[in-house]
């Protein structure tokens, strides 16, 4: 059957999609059995891993992700002389593929949006999606998630469905991180370098994201952080898709300690050992807010996200947080007692 699922960040949404179709996936040589759609290419990437990794005793089943960035030929090569049976991939990317061919849609059996809302309130994305789900075939089983589905795009989302089962694991008020303690800093946009220094040097943390709002402050910020010895790096959209996940792979197998990013890795992205989440800047909205500090204190274990308030229009997020969530965020403590927010990596 046709289902939506809201799930907070770090329930397990992906495991969901990728065993559910891993099991109903009967491998035909030459056709595409199962498309997943999802809206950044280190998303693809990391739902193209989870799908091998779960597919360890399944070697019949064959997965390929596409998305730009990568020569378009690589890909078509890979569909001319070695199907998937399930493609992961971005919008744009499959569309082209599909349109020209390579690409046949025509057995699709499951089709699946991973943070579908990210995907269908964008216009041009949407517009992407619609024409891709058109050339799948009418009998299909249809499943999208996210962490945050707002009731204007709850019909949006239906009307790709039939009659879909609806999951929402927690209602939409207690949107909260399970052991993730949170709290704010007020200061000016010149205190924050310093007041950055000294968190970084004071707190026990495996690894930590810092989130800024634009391309141009994650370069700068991450040059500050390596020129005073930090083990820094950043990703955002203005690099080459080759540079974006080698960065992502370095953090991701602990290379590096800390991760200078915008909101390129706000949504999905799993790193196990992320402890502390720092908005370095403010996040646009409460859904924002939630989705990066769910990068912290993942399935249940603890984790800590600081938030700088530094204007009037800061303030009113962290409000709309506070109202949005039921949650009570209070100012940073001087001392922060390390065992409410760290934990141990184990098999490290």
């Amino acid at each position: 059957m046709d289902v939506i699922c809201q799930a907070k960040s770090g329930m397990g949404k992906t495991a969901v999609f990728v065993l559910s179709t891993l099991q109903q996936i009967e491998p035909v040589v030459g056709q595409v059995a199962a498309l997943v759609l999802c809206h950044t290419r280190e998303l693809a990437y990391q739902i193209c891993h989870e799908f091998e990794r779960f597919s360890t005793y399944l070697p019949d089943i064959k997965i390929a992700v596409f998305y730009g960035g990568v020569h378009i030929m690589k890909h078509k090569d890979i569909l001319k002389n070695d199907c998937p049976h399930i493609v992961v991939g971005t919008p744009g990317r499959v569309l082209a593929l599909a349109r020209d061919k390579d690409l046949n849609l025509k057995n699709v059996r499951h089709f699946i949006l991973d943070e579908c809302d990210k995907m269908l309130e964008s216009l041009d994305m949407r517009r992407d999606v619609q024409e891709i789900f058109k050339m799948t075939p009418h009998d299909k089983q249809v499943m999208m998630f996210s962490a945050t589905l707002s009731k204007e795009i709850r019909p949006v989302c239906k009307r790709f469905m039939q009659d879909p089962m609806e999951i929402y694991v927690d209602d939409e008020a207690k949107l909260t991180l399970h052991g993730l303690v949170q709290h704010y800093i007020k200061l000016t946009e010149l205190e924050k370098n310093r007041k950055l220094n000294d968190l970084l040097d004071a707190l026990d943390f495996n690894q930590v994201v810092i989130f800024v709002k634009s391309v141009s402050r994650a370069a700068e910020l991450n040059k500050l952080l390596v020129e005073c010895n930090f083990p820094s790096i950043c990703i955002h959209s203005g690099m080459s898709q080759e540079e974006r996940l080698t960065k992502y792979k370095n953090f991701k197998e602990g290379l590096k300690r800390i991760l200078v990013a915008t909101d390129l890795v706000g949504r999905g992205i799993d790193i196990e050992r992320v402890n502390i989440v720092i908005n370095y800047d403010m996040p646009d909205s409460a859904d924002t807010y939630l989705h990066r500090v769910g990068r912290a204190g993942r399935f249940g274990t603890k984790g800590l996200a600081i938030t700088f308030v530094s204007s009037a229009a800061d303030s009113d997020v962290l409000n709309q947080v506070q109202e949005r969530f039921e949650v009570d965020i209070k100012e940073l403590p001087e001392q922060i007692d390390t065992s409410t927010y760290s934990k141990l990596c184990l098999l490290e």
